[in-house]
């Protein structure tokens, strides 16, 4: 079963009606058995760092997080927030991450001519193979985005797709079992319906 996990942040239905939209049933849940018992974990989120991490860790989320994605290597997407929130700290907050990926979060820096926060439709330019980016190799693939934070991965290996907005950043990263997307694949009609697909039926 597909777990999203619900923290109080996020738009936790529109996720969850994308992925019915696809043929998938999925739980939007808090509770720590139920996120033991699940195949995949999407980790969805809108709203501020420092929120983010104080919401897992009253839930109780975070030891279990560790031991599930870590340990039992099970397959998490992390959405927009919930993308930066798996890496180790962000310029938005002063909490630590859940650091499940050697990266940081950082405010963008642009020039005038750019608003911030980004917001849109862009594209994201796959730099490696991905089992993410099945039947979506040979085409531009546009994406929908809201965010004023990018973030920036240590190991270049990291890096699964590029966008370009004033300067070239990371939209998605994968590492083993950990994804993260900066747009929100719910929102991305059909870029975002197929790369969900892949990511329940791929990994």
């Amino acid at each position: 079963m597909l777990v999203i996990i619900n923290y109080n942040l996020g738009n936790l239905k529109s996720i969850q009606n994308m992925i019915r939209k696809i043929g998938f049933e999925s739980k939007i849940t808090n509770n720590i058995e139920e996120i033991r018992g699940a195949t995949k974990l999407i980790l969805p989120g809108v709203g501020a760092f420092d929120n983010g991490m104080h919401n897992l860790k009253e839930l109780g989320l975070i030891s279990v997080l560790e031991k599930e994605i870590l340990e039992n290597k099970k397959p998490i997407l992390g959405i927009c927030l919930g993308m930066q929130l798996l890496t180790k700290k962000s310029e938005e907050g002063t909490l630590s991450g859940l650091g499940f990926i050697d990266a940081e979060t950082k405010l963008f820096k642009l020039e005038n001519t750019y608003k911030i926060p980004h917001m849109g439709w862009n594209t994201a330019k796959p730099i490696k193979k991905s089992k993410l980016f099945s039947e979506m190799e040979n085409q531009e693939n546009r994406f929908y985005f809201v965010h004023s934070y990018y973030v920036d991965c240590s190991n270049t290996d990291d890096i699964l797709t590029v966008t370009k907005y004033g300067t070239e950043f990371v939209s998605m990263f994968e590492h083993e079992n950990i994804i993260g997307a900066q747009f929100h694949p719910e929102k991305s009609h059909k870029f975002g319906m197929q790369l969900l697909k892949n990511f329940l039926e791929n990994y």
